[in-house]
């Protein structure tokens, strides 16, 4: 069996990462190749999350593998939070849409979700830790939201200019073969 394509994974600040997905009308054989692509493009990526807004897909479909092994994969389609816990924490925070960027968002401990997975079944999903925070990220960009919104507009536009340099370097350096790894960038991302 061949490995899914992975998928692109659109940058910030491109603006179709703003758009809200519309849920998925019927769980069928393509959205599970869908998902095998982002799980393919997540996993290549060295991501725990990702959001089929990230690949250009504006459908409310979420994958994330928390496990360190990297064999726990879960399949999150149209889910609705149902509850989050009063209790937050500020955490850092990186996203596979706004490369070698990391910083701190206030999240909800715990959540309880509530959503199709790959077969179409309906499954409740209490989470906490890591993967409540994971599953909350995922849920923003479902909305049009990535996480550095959550920080001051000093930061947001230094973060824009930052990644639309390295973009234009990166196009101007295409043709060459100097690595597109910064200083200072970490080289996995979380979401």
């Amino acid at each position: 069996m061949n490995p899914a394509e992975p998928l692109p994974i659109l940058k910030y600040p491109d603006p179709r990462l703003l758009r809200v997905a519309r849920p998925v009308a019927a769980v069928d054989a393509r959205v599970r190749a869908l998902t095998e692509r982002m799980f393919a493009t997540m996993y290549g990526a060295k991501g725990i999350g990702l959001a089929a807004t990230q690949v250009d897909v504006h459908e409310r479909v979420i994958v994330i593998d928390v496990s360190e092994e990297r064999n726990q994969p879960l399949v999150l389609i149209n889910p609705v939070l149902e509850w989050a816990s009063p209790e937050t924490r500020k955490g850092d925070e990186g996203c596979l849409s706004v490369p070698g960027v990391y910083d701190g968002v206030e999240r909800a401990l715990a959540v309880r979700v509530r959503a199709l997975d790959a077969q179409g079944h309906s499954r409740l999903i209490e989470a906490e830790g890591l993967l409540a925070v994971c599953i909350q990220h995922e849920m923003d960009h479902l909305m049009g939201k990535v996480f550095v919104e959550y920080l001051s507009l000093l930061k947001r536009n230094r973060i824009k200019s930052k990644l639309l340099k390295a973009a234009r370097e990166d196009e101007r350096d295409s043709d060459g073969e100097r690595s597109t790894e910064r200083p200072g960038q970490r080289s996995a991302q979380p979401f």
